[in-house]
């Protein structure tokens, strides 16, 4: 088992930044943490949940954040693995919605985009950006 938590979310004005964190632990993510996928998703009102961002928790790499938040969006890992951070800054009033944590343990490099391939979620913080 893998539990997620989520904290960091809030509202400001557009411009603004926000950190959001998620804290993983559980057996299964402190034996396999290598070979977790751990993205976070969006869902905004009327929406599909998206994909924001997404690390796989043993590269060494800076992991893929999507275009939506190219260039404003950072991610960075505690030295243990067992946090994940999302920085956004230059936030925009479409930034708004729920942002969820999500993990899998997966069998290759790459990590899914799709909301049904994560096994785990977080309970999800409210970001809200106003104009």
């Amino acid at each position: 088992q893998v539990q997620l938590v989520e904290s960091g979310g809030g509202s400001v004005q557009a411009g603004g930044s926000l950190r959001l964190s998620c804290a993983a632990s559980g057996d299964s993510y402190r034996n396999y943490y290598r070979s977790y996928c751990i993205s976070w998703f969006r869902q905004s009102q009327g929406k599909e949940r998206e994909r924001v961002a997404t690390i796989y928790s043993g590269s060494s790499n800076n992991g893929y954040v999507a275009d939506s938040g190219k260039g404003r969006f950072a991610l960075s890992q505690d030295n243990d693995k067992s946090t994940l951070n999302l920085s956004m800054s230059s936030l925009r009033p479409e930034d708004t919605g729920m942002y969820y944590c999500a993990a899998y343990l997966s069998g290759a490099r790459g990590c899914s985009s799709s909301p049904a391939q994560y096994k785990y979620w977080g309970q999800g913080t409210q970001v809200t950006v106003s104009s």
